[in-house]
């Protein structure tokens, strides 16, 4: 695996973004649907917030409108879910428990980008082998506290797919 550059904008890449007001985890699994149609082989997906704020929940409206009938949970345990699905396999990983960022490597990070989508929790434990050309979701609350977020964003043709979104 190679390292890549963390910063889009540093890679000489523009950002574009959008944010969407999730309701409850209903509007979150929601959100992971909408995006779901807008994947391709070779997408990685890094959802950051913290415990609680919906990274799984997202992940399993992808898993699910991707067509996996099954149960999809968190990989906290197992750091990576497999998800073979026809025609685009899902890896789900989930960092937060790895000692260092090149274990990913051992997890078959480059084998699952190869193959599918990979959809990361706690991506910024990959440090500088997290791609740059990734679509990165950020779930948060609002000022208040009330609303969860979520700021979806990404470099290149990102732009034109994200416009298409609409859960």
């Amino acid at each position: 695996m190679t390292r890549c550059a963390s910063d889009s904008a540093a890679a000489g890449q523009t950002e574009t973004g959008r944010t969407f007001e999730l309701s409850d985890e209903v509007a979150t699994e929601a959100l992971g649907a909408a995006l779901a149609p807008l994947l391709a082989r070779g997408d990685v997906l890094a959802l950051t917030g913290d415990l609680g704020a919906g990274k799984t929940t997202l992940a399993r409206g992808i898993v699910r409108s991707l067509g996996y009938r099954g149960t999809v949970p968190s990989p906290t345990f197992t750091l990576v879910q497999h998800y073979e699905i026809d025609p685009l396999p899902v890896a789900h990983f989930d960092l937060y428990r790895i000692g260092a960022a090149d274990e990913i490597v051992e997890l078959g990070f480059d084998e699952a980008r190869a193959e599918g989508i990979v959809l990361l929790e706690w991506p910024e434990r990959m440090g500088s082998y997290l791609p740059a050309d990734r679509l990165q979701i950020a779930l948060d609350y609002d000022a208040a506290g009330k609303a969860r977020l979520a700021r979806v964003r990404g470099p290149g043709d990102w732009a034109e797919r994200l416009r298409a979104l609409s859960p």
